[in-house]
This record gives C-alpha cells, sequence and structure tokens, in this order.
C-alpha cells in the first residue's frame, strides 16, 4: 500500500540526485519542500487529488502536481527514474562518507570527476583534495577516516534487518517435512547490534535434503530473494549470499547432536571455552556433535539440560559473551531479564511539530492503541533549526495540546518534554525558566561532534551539572553503519549520572542502539537507571522500545533497571522528586 511517506521519500531523492549531479539549487530545494509539504499534510493525500485540490497546498505548483497525480497512478515517478538512471550509481555511494553531503559530493565530481569509493579513496591518498577549493587538511582527513570506517562495516547488517530476515528462514526450513527443529544461531541469536551473518542450525536425518532446499529455487521465489548465490554446499552445511550483502549459513546435524550444535553455533568463542573447560573439570567432553562422559553420549533434550548437566542455570544468549556468566549461572545469580510487557510507557518522542510525520494526536493515540500507560514527547529545541526547532511560542501551543488531551484521556498521561540540544559550551538550549516548566528534559548532542574526548567528555558533564537535566539522549552519538561515536569517555559520564540522579537513554532506533549494551551493564552496576526510549519520529517507530529488548537484555537489565518500567504513580513521583 502506497503511503505519503513513500511520496516524500521520491521527492527527497530527487533533490538529493540533483544536488549530486550539481544542478540549480532552487530546483533541488523545491522538492525537499514538496517532500516536507507531503510528510505535514493533515488533509488525507487521496482526499486532496480526488477533489483536485493538490494545488492549493503550499510549494505544490504545476510541476509537482503532475508528479503526485504520476506516482498515484504509476507507483513511481518518470522524471526519479530517469535522474536515477543518469546518475553514475557511485556518485550516491559516496554519500554513504560520514560529513560528505550532496553538495561536496556534485563539487568533487565535477573537479575532479570522483565518481565512485574507490576514486575518492585514491583521491585521498594522493593528497588531491586539497586542490579543491572548500576542502582543506581537516576535511581531507574526515572524509579519509569515513572511508576507513565503511571498509570496516562492509558486509554487515543492522540486528533488525538480520533477524527479519532470519525469522523468515526459520519460518521457512521449519515448513521442510524432513526438518525436525530448526533455531536462529551465531551473533544474530546472541542479539549484537551488528552482524555480518545470519546462522541457523537444523536436525534432520536427511541432511542432504534440507542444504539442498536452502540453495534452491524454490526457496528463492518463497522468500523473494534478489541476486542470490551459492557459495558452500555440502552434505551438513549451505551457504548462499543474497541481495550482495546477507550471507546466510545452515548447518543440519542429527536430532539427539541438535542443542550442542545450537550452543556451539551460538557461541561467543571465549564462552564456548569456558564452557568446555568446566564440562572438562566435571568428567565430561563437549564437542558440537553432543555432551559425553567418558566416551557414552549423555541425552540433552535441549541446551537447558546441556547446560544442567554441566551445574549450571540455562543462560540466555544475549548473555553468552565471557562476561563472568558462566559464574554468576554457577552460583544461581543470573539476572531475570527485562522482558517486552515490562514496558509501562515511552519518553523521546517527536511529532511533526519538528522533524516527527505525525500529529500529537496520533502519537498519543498510538500509544494507548498497543498498551502504554504514559508518553513522553520529546520535540527538537529551538537551536536545532534543522529539525524545525520549537520556539517559545510552538511550546506554549503544544504545552496546550498536550493539556487538552490529557483531560480527552484521563487515564492515559502525556508528559511534557524536550530533547534540548546540548550546546557546544555545555550549555542546554533555552533558559532556567522555559526548561523548569517541563515535566522532563533529555540533553543530546547533534552537532560539533569533532571535539576532542576530554573536551567532548567535559560538555556533556556540564550539562549534566544542570539541576534541569532528567535523562541524557544516545549517549555516544553512534549511527551504526554510517557515523562512529563521538570521542567521549563515558566511565566519568555514567560516573555522573549516578552522582545527580540522571537517566541514561538506551536509544532503541536500530541504527543507534546507543547506550552500547557493554555500558548498560556498567551503568546497572552503578545504580544508574535506563530509559528504553524509542526515539519514535513516526507511529511505527513507537514500536523500537520493545522490539529492541533482545539487545538491552545483553547489558543484564532487569525490569527494575529500567526507568519506563515503572507505573505512572513511580513516573510523576520521581518527576516530582526531581523538580
Amino acid at each position: 500500500m502506497m503511503s505519503k511517506h513513500d511520496l516524500a521519500h521520491l521527492f527527497n531523492q530527487i533533490g538529493t540526485l540533483l544536488e549530486v549531479r550539481g544542478e540549480n539549487p532552487f530546483k533541488a530545494r523545491a522538492y525537499y519542500k514538496a517532500a516536507r509539504s507531503v510528510e505535514t499534510l493533515e488533509t488525507d493525500l487521496d482526499e486532496l487529488i480526488r477533489n483536485d485540490q493538490l494545488k492549493e497546498v503550499p510549494g505544490f505548483g504545476p510541476a509537482i502536481t503532475q508528479k503526485i497525480l504520476e506516482w498515484k497512478k504509476t507507483g513511481t515517478i518518470g522524471y526519479y527514474e530517469e535522474l536515477k538512471q543518469a546518475t553514475p550509481a557511485g556518485l550516491l555511494e559516496l554519500l554513504r562518507v560520514p560529513g560528505l553531503g550532496p553538495k561536496k559530493v556534485a563539487v568533487l565530481a565535477s573537479t575532479l570527476q570522483i565518481t565512485s569509493l574507490e576514486m575518492l579513496e585514491a583521491a585521498c591518498r594522493e593528497n588531491k583534495l586539497l586542490t579543491v577549493p572548500g576542502f582543506g587538511p581537516k576535511t581531507q582527513a574526515k572524509i579519509a577516516a569515513g572511508l576507513e570506517f565503511i571498509r570496516e562495516h562492509q558486509g554487515r547488517f543492522l540486528w533488525m534487518q538480520g533477524m527479519e530476515w532470519a525469522l523468515k528462514f526459520r519460518t521457512a526450513l521449519a515448513e521442510h517435512p524432513a526438518v525436525s527443529e530448526v533455531e536462529i544461531a551465531g551473533s544474530l541469536r546472541r542479539c549484537l547490534p551488528l552482524n555480518s551473518r545470519i546462522d541457523l542450525v537444523a536436525a534432520s536425518t536427511h541432511p542432504a535434503e534440507v542444504t539442498t532446499f536452502l540453495t534452491s529455487s524454490e526457496l528463492e521465489q518463497k522468500l523473494g530473494l534478489k541476486d542470490k548465490a551459492v557459495t558452500q554446499h555440502t552434505e551438513g552445511e549451505s551457504t548462499i549470499v543474497f541481495q550482495g550483502e546477507f550471507e546466510v549459513h545452515l548447518s543440519v546435524v542429527p536430532p539427539a547432536a541438535f542443542p550442542a550444535a545450537l550452543c556451539f553455533h551460538t557461541g561467543n568463542e571465549g564462552h564456548l571455552q569456558a564452557l568446555s573447560k568446566r564440562a572438562t573439570e566435571l568428567g565430561y567432553q563437549l564437542q558440537p556433535d553432543g555432551l559425553k562422559k567418558e566416551t557414552t553420549p549423555v541425552d540433552c533434550q535441549n541446551e537447558a539440560e546441556l547446560y544442567q548437566h554441566l551445574g549450571l542455570k540455562y543462560i540466555p544468549a544475549e548473555l553468552r559473551e565471557n562476561c563472568d556468566e558462566l559464574e554468576a549461572a554457577a552460583a544461581d545469580r543470573l539476572p531475570k531479564l527485562v522482558e517486552p510487557e515490562d514496558i509501562q510507557g515511552l519518553f523521546h518522542v517527536h511529532t511533526n511539530n519538528s522533524d516527527g510525520l505525525n500529529t500529537l494526536r496520533e502519537m498519543v493515540e498510538g500509544a494507548i492503541s498497543r498498551g502504554y500507560h504514559y508518553l513522553g514527547i520529546a520535540d527538537h529545541s529551538q537551536s536545532a533549526f534543522y529539525a524545525h526547532g520549537l520556539s517559545k511560542e510552538a511550546l506554549r501551543q503544544q504545552w496546550t495540546e498536550i493539556e487538552q488531551l490529557n483531560q480527552e484521556y484521563p487515564h492515559f498521561k502525556i508528559f511534557k518534554g524536550i530533547e534540548a540540544d546540548i550546546l557546544p559550551s555545555g550549555e542546554l538550549d533555552y533558559d532556567p525558566e522555559t526548561l523548569a516548566q517541563f515535566d522532563f528534559v533529555i540533553g543530546s548532542i547533534h552537532s560539533h561532534f569533532q571535539m576532542g574526548e576530554a573536551e567532548m567528555t567535559e560538555r556533556i558533564l556540564k550539562a549534566m551539572d544542570n539541576p534541569l537535566l532528567t535523562m541524557l539522549g544516545h549517549p555516544s552519538g553512534r549511527i551504526l553503519l554510517s557515523r562512529p561515536a563521538y570521542p567521549v569517555n563515558l566511565e566519568p559520564v555514567i560516573e555522573k549520572a549516578a552522582e545527580k540522579g540522571i537517566i541514561i537513554e538506551f536509544n532503541a532506533n536500530p541504527f543507534r542502539m546507543d547506550l552500547d549494551w557493554r555500558w548498560c551493564l556498567r551503568a546497572k552496576q552503578r545504580g544508574v537507571p535506563i530509559a528504553i526510549n524509542p526515539d519514535a519520529h513516526t507511529v511505527e517507530e513507537l514500536d523500537l522500545a520493545r522490539l529492541s529488548i533482545p539487545v538491552v537484555r545483553k547489558g543484564w537489565l532487569e525490569k527494575s533497571d529500567v526507568f519506563n518500567a515503572k507505573t505512572t504513580a513511580q513516573i510523576l513521583a520521581f518527576f516530582a522528586q526531581k523538580k
């Protein structure tokens, strides 16, 4: 089903293509404006088309109107397809380099004829960028670092992307008559934010049939795989690559060996070494084909029984990172990990008052329909001009609407919040009088990422000294596969949060997953509450908090560690005490 978001995306793509081609900037701006107008439409797009009212929308001239009608009829826009066809694919690849926007790409293409990542890398190596106006040594160094970042992450994909495909493969394999059991394994099962392969383990007495099924055109058609290639195929193992980036590895083992094989294929290496050492000390042998006492196989129906034979409580896959989980399992000290249903409400939610796509009412009703009890609205602050940050007048209008909705929905609580920019000085956006009127304040860094570690750390610590700061947003600033974390020492940040009673956000956007799980564990150890926030810009993104729970669990987090697992009354009491 086509939506206005799809149309807005097309218009944004046209604007980007025009910019990288170095064409008239006013033309590109017109398409960006049209995209924004589409996203913020309050009237249904189909209704505007039916009533011939498109031309009445600001920014919709004859050319834009014609393209909207064409999109409605065909599902695409011919002008976009033409631009895409005429633009070297490598130019769009250049946009993956952190800090390299469409305008700079256009300059590089026109001055140095750079149209690919390889050409850009060669130009950096030969210092050719220094000959281009506006590209000094710092810019070239930044671009070179960005290219290195891309190379390091080549072939990797996000956990949510990989899990979506892995579940499809698991379902298809489970339906095969020769498969008695199948599970996802590897780093995906351990819920790492970034992964390089989809691993699956299946149990079968007819392994050749199962591995052949993975490589078959039948499965390819069933799952809609594109550009599939077989890179390994034996009776017990098969590997395929599809869409040029997803590698899928399947191991097929006898049913009796399935628990041990699943354990070994899940990893990690350190966990397996520690587990095998413990088995040896207890007189067992643990191998991928099973657990043995001397030469006699030990019957294990599942992984839980395997761990039980070794005197351990079952260790959830998320915790198998060789971080003292065996010691905790032996002493019955494993945490009761947080579950999706523990989340009672959400913070860090944007509306179309700043850069969100849905209205305040739509976000509230979306949260209610998902069974939440409260919602913390946190649009961007005034300095965030790039995200249509809220002026003081816009804030007053939003607060009035929040009060009205709180009366309309008496059993649901809407909290007045803001995502205030942490300015380079460490000050929070807005004056203290304005900040004091919010129920909560999230402080986040959105600019000046190039500070040194000491300077960046001090910037954050200064913001945390502000008594009106409630939460620290996306603490490392990383955007997975696109931008590395800014240099910051998170140890004193966590210490300051513990001292000041500040909540630290786990940003559940799949491209962020920030705070990293290792630092979540450190925050837990220091008693710092974690808010699992969706950073939602659409109603659909309200789901991200619960969907990200498996990754959150890697940090050993329990319900008691999670701020938004509290009830509405507990949240109100916390905010009152903070005031």
